[in-house]
């Protein structure tokens, strides 16, 4: 496998802070079922621990493991100077990202239980803003940019520019598909390299466009269904091919897995890997984002990689 690349590699998408809240008894114990129309509760927390999050940032992070350097295209918050600041210790550009000032950084904040149940608020705050960025000087043939689930309008925006420059993208739309219209969504869709998502947001793609899996692969040349820990499945107009999760050695936190996944990925495309290898290459990374606590607490050199991909799949 080869280390590095000269392709460019954007990132549209969020860029956020996952602020994390341990509730030490159960939330049922204090919600009255027959009171559930007038509902007023408050649940005091053991504490709350910031963490760096949104899809961009996750992404980017894990590229940088890969000695790969991105550039992301999204919106900060005036409380930017923590992320900037560890985006420059984990060597991530920031040049790709608006600062908006009277707004603060997009936020999630989750609070769990004791049960595993989770109530959580978002406030998209300078997500609410595009981020504008023009692909002025970047070429077709060298260049690649994922646009995941970040601000609708930079999304579509992107993915027009991408069609009118033909430079490769792909299509990554996790959360953002319930603001999604019918025919936008095709649009977006439409002249993509690789539509990636696990299998209920496909379901749900589905159901907005109205155009079933076969039709859909008339869109976009792949498809790439992310299945938990049963792998993920590539699927073009000729062939379906199943690529098994790899070991996870603790089973710590999900989340950040996906993110992982395509980051390990991307790296496969760019360093001119086949879909296959690099799929397998996104099921390696996802293993390290899985047995750490949030999204970008995982690290790993790229030696390490190279070893656990063999231990995995072989040589490639």
């Amino acid at each position: 496998m080869s280390k590095q690349n000269s392709m460019n590699i954007y990132i549209s998408g969020s860029m956020a802070y996952d602020r994390i809240m341990d509730f030490p008894g159960k939330f049922s114990d204090h919600i009255l079922p027959d009171k559930i129309h007038i509902l007023n509760v408050c649940f005091t927390v053991n504490g709350m621990i910031e963490k760096f999050g949104g899809t961009a940032g996750n992404i980017a992070y894990s590229l940088s493991l890969l000695n790969e350097r991105s550039i992301i295209l999204a919106t900060i918050g005036k409380d930017y100077a923590g992320y900037f600041e560890w985006l420059k210790k984990n060597g991530i550009s920031a040049e790709g990202i608006k600062i908006i000032d009277k707004e603060l950084t997009a936020g999630a904040y989750i609070t769990t239980d004791r049960a595993d149940n989770q109530i959580t608020g978002f406030n998209p705050g300078a997500m609410k803003y595009q981020s504008e960025y023009k692909f002025n000087n970047t070429g077709s043939e060298d260049s690649i940019v994922l646009i995941a689930a970040g601000n609708l309008q930079d999304m579509a925006e992107y993915a027009k520019q991408c069609k009118g420059k033909k430079i490769k993208y792909v299509c990554d739309p996790g959360q953002s598909l319930t603001a999604w219209g019918k025919d936008s969504l095709i649009e977006w869709l439409n002249g993509s390299m690789l539509l990636i998502s696990n299998d209920y947001e496909l379901e749900m793609i589905i159901n907005i466009t109205g155009i079933d899996k076969k039709g859909l692969l008339r869109l976009t040349k792949t498809i790439i269904t992310t299945l938990g820990e049963k792998g993920s499945l590539i699927s073009t107009q000729k062939s379906a091919i199943s690529i098994p999760s790899a070991t996870v050695a603790d089973v710590v936190d999900p989340t950040g897995a996906g993110d992982a996944y395509r980051a390990g990925f991307l790296k496969g495309i760019i360093t001119g890997k086949d879909i296959e290898t690099s799929a397998k290459m996104g099921a390696v990374v996802a293993t390290y984002a899985i047995e750490k606590y949030g999204t970008q607490e995982h690290r790993f050199t790229y030696e390490d990689f190279i070893e656990r991909y063999r231990r995995n799949f072989g040589e490639k």
